[in-house]
């Protein structure tokens, strides 16, 4: 009897011990849209990213596929060259945490470190002149650039 409940207690253990592995190398699911949002008022329509369509379907400005590390970048700005889908990452706001944008006047002789610390400004700038590149490089206007473009209308 005492062999039965023993027995019994180490399959119990070792089920429990392969979904907690299987749960530590997880990693994070790449959803197919990411709502481009921080716990502050904006003043646009939140931007839905589509995750999906851009790690598979759309290509960079040198027409290759885009890779993890064209968005997510490490604390110097450097690509996460080796990061691949199911990698933790760490959200922009964790990094970028300043509510809102910095622009206009406000920004004007500002250090660039300071300007990137806004939420929205990283944002932009990551987006904004990616597109800019994909669009010049292949003579379009295909990539978005404009507010109206990416932010939906608030009601």
């Amino acid at each position: 009897m005492k062999n039965a409940k023993l027995w019994t207690v180490m399959a119990a253990v070792g089920v429990a011990t392969m979904f907690l592995a299987a749960g530590l190398n997880a990693g994070t699911t790449m959803p197919d849209t990411v709502k481009m949002e921080a716990d502050y008022e904006h003043t646009k329509g939140i931007v839905e990213f589509t995750h999906h369509k851009h790690t598979s379907e759309y290509k960079n400005a040198k027409g290759e596929a885009i890779t993890c590390g064209e968005c997510h970048h490490d604390d110097k700005g450097k690509p996460l060259a080796d990061l691949k889908e199911g990698d933790n990452v760490q959200k922009c706001f964790e990094c970028h945490n300043k509510p809102g944008e910095l622009k206009g006047k406000d920004a004007q002789g500002k250090p660039d470190s300071e300007v990137i610390m806004y939420h929205a400004n990283a944002l932009h700038g990551n987006c904004i002149d990616c597109h800019k590149d994909y669009n010049k490089a292949n003579k379009t206007k295909a990539a978005p650039q404009t507010c109206t473009k990416c932010h939906p209308k608030t009601k």
